[in-house]
């Protein structure tokens, strides 16, 4: 069973709402990733690891913490469209429709990563990719840490994601200041994947979001 002092429960539906105390919660998640600390949330279909992602030191300890390989790149959520700007070096016409399309939402897009990009989110690939998420607490952590976070899974590496807090790995649960327990999420495969570096777009991951969907976004806007 995970840590209970360190979790603490929310109601998805109370952030709708930004008086409502269940915000205080996301308030010390956002002080501890502005601190180089780690927050376990829920990312929309799967839980997932938060830090401050222009922090070379607190990704490298995401890294640790789910035993990851160092050459697999891993991807960060920001909280408007604005964001994307200060972490790629430029936004192809079919990155728009997507955004369009699908932000907030599970697709992740792949950009030309900036050069303040750490290389350790790139894995030396020169390639960041980028989403908005749908799910209210996820939303509401990533304007709290006023800058973009990391939005890899909660498992440790080549594992199964967790939809429930108590599916946690006790490595992950060890390696985390705060965990945030938003209930059971609805599982599945996580974001789709695009890279929009290449033209035509190349589907890298098919997720949440159909390849089909995708390819009819951009069929429309032709």
């Amino acid at each position: 069973m995970p840590d209970e002092t360190k979790i603490v429960r929310v109601d998805p539906e109370n952030l709708r709402f930004p008086t409502h105390p269940d915000h205080g919660q996301i308030i010390e998640a956002g002080k501890i990733i502005c601190c180089q600390g780690i927050v376990i949330f829920p990312a929309q279909c799967l839980y997932g690891v938060a830090a401050n992602a222009l922090d070379p030191d607190a990704v490298r300890k995401v890294f640790e913490i789910k035993q990851r390989p160092l050459n697999n790149p891993i991807l960060v959520l920001i909280h408007t469209r604005d964001d994307v700007n200060r972490l790629v070096k430029k936004i192809p016409p079919a990155a728009r429709v997507l955004m369009d399309r699908f932000w907030p939402g599970n697709l992740t897009l792949v950009f030309e990563a900036a050069a303040p990009v750490s290389p350790l989110l790139t894995a030396g690939t020169g390639k960041i990719g980028i989403r908005i998420p749908a799910h209210p607490a996820a939303r509401a952590l990533v304007a709290q840490a006023k800058g973009p976070i990391t939005g890899t899974s909660a498992n440790l590496s080549g594992q199964p994601g967790c939809s429930r807090v108590d599916q946690l790995p006790s490595a992950m649960i060890l390696g985390a200041d705060l965990i945030i327990d938003a209930g059971p999420l609805k599982g599945g495969p996580g974001s789709s994947i695009v890279d929009i570096t290449t033209d035509p777009v190349r589907i890298v991951r098919q997720g949440a979001v159909a390849a089909l969907q995708i390819h009819q976004a951009l069929l429309e806007k032709k």
